[in-house]
């Protein structure tokens, strides 16, 4: 069965005009490693910064910086 599909894909591959296959190998890439990682455990960033306090002063500076065009 597995065959098949292979011949089915590799079928439509040669479809695709020579100037897209390196669009073509990004897709795949990317797809082949999220079907791989199905069933992986994600390393979680959840609560590194515990008890850590949110300065406002320095998130307005950097929003400044960042969006000059939100000043008000």
């Amino acid at each position: 069965m597995q065959a098949a599909y292979k011949d089915k894909i590799l079928r439509e591959i040669e479809k695709i005009p020579d100037d897209k296959m390196p669009n073509l190998y990004r897709i795949i890439h990317l797809l082949t490693n999220e079907l791989s990682s199905v069933g992986k455990k994600r390393a979680s960033l959840k609560g590194i910064w515990k008890g850590s306090k949110v300065d406002d002063a320095m998130f307005a500076e950097a929003k400044k910086t960042l969006f000059p065009y939100e000043r008000s």
